[in-house]
């Protein structure tokens, strides 16, 4: 045979191999390659021929596996949970261990004991509020949180309360009886940063205003706003008369006597009287004013970080 003619037929054999397993494929490798050594010998043309007719093997691209994503797990805190149980713990009786406080209680510490006061000091042993203040982790799980309960003569105890947490979010258990501790020491307060007294004038006049507007309903409190600030005053008003008793700053131009520059920013705390029906409440507020056009203007009502104890 001719090998041109072998070069038709390898050439011919290609379409009919398409869809044959892998053993058909290898074969066809072969044929191809001595197809492509018989044309070498048979010329130019004939090895254009078997090139034209040798398999291409395409592998496709293994696709990648979607990355891993972690969620750190955040352990949930108990401090509702141990409130709840003091408070429950504290208004029930080993004399009657039927009752529907008793019944919870046991079942959120089944190891715990129930109190048995004397009857004679039973206003006691019921405090009016319980309110977790501190919570701390321990290993494996458990927990320990502090509980204070006030009581109707204005004693308050703290109670130190051990939990232990199953998993991310629950369920709690209390794992011991409550323990009588000390409360918790009170933190020393950093200098306040608001050094410089605003005596009365522009700046006061417009705090004063400002806040009687909040808290009062007395006027509209856009007025007394920079451009594009946005507050919405309290509702339903709380106060009939608000005052502002004592203004402090940070920046030594908000005690300035003409109002600065447009632009000048001032970061203010106002002490405020504010009355009601019930009485007289010193209040505390931080404000960011700017100036604008020889008037000061509030640019944003920031209390929550004072760290001034209040008007002196």
């Amino acid at each position: 045979m001719s090998p041109g003619k072998q070069a038709s037929e390898s050439e011919a054999a290609a379409p009919m191999a398409a869809g044959a397993r892998l053993e058909s494929m290898r074969r066809r490798v072969r044929l191809s390659r001595l197809a492509v050594l018989t044309a070498i010998a048979a010329g130019p043309v004939a090895l254009c021929v078997a090139v034209a007719s040798t398999p291409t093997t395409v592998q496709a691209a293994t696709p990648s596996k979607p990355a891993a994503v972690r969620t750190a797990a955040v352990a949930a805190d108990p401090g509702g949970y141990a409130q709840l149980f003091v408070s429950i713990w504290l208004r029930s009786s080993a004399d009657d261990a039927t009752s529907a406080q008793a019944r919870l209680a046991q079942s959120m510490a089944p190891d715990v004991e129930l109190p048995a006061p004397a009857p004679a000091a039973g206003a006691q042993s019921k405090p009016e509020s319980v309110t977790a203040v501190r919570s701390a982790q321990r290993e494996g799980g458990a927990w320990s949180v502090t509980v204070a309960a006030q009581y109707a003569d204005g004693s308050v105890r703290y109670y130190a309360v051990p939990v232990t947490v199953s998993g991310t979010g629950g369920p709690f258990t209390v794992t011991g009886a409550p323990g009588v501790v000390a409360g918790p020491v009170r933190a020393e307060v950093p200098k306040s940063s608001y050094g410089v007294t605003v005596p009365e004038g522009d700046l006061s006049s417009a705090v004063g205003e400002f806040l009687a507007a909040y808290l009062t309903g007395a006027g509209e409190v856009d007025r007394y706003l920079a451009p594009g600030v946005k507050l919405t005053a309290v509702s339903p008003a709380p106060y009939v008369a608000v005052s502002a008793e004592q203004v402090s700053a940070v920046e030594e131009a908000a005690a300035a006597e003409k109002v600065p520059a447009d632009g000048t920013a001032v970061r203010v705390l106002v002490q405020v009287e504010a009355r009601d029906s019930g009485g007289r409440w010193p209040l505390g507020y931080e404000l960011t004013l700017k100036a604008r056009s020889g008037r000061w203007e509030v640019a944003a009502l920031e209390s929550g970080s004072a760290q001034d104890g209040g008007a002196r």
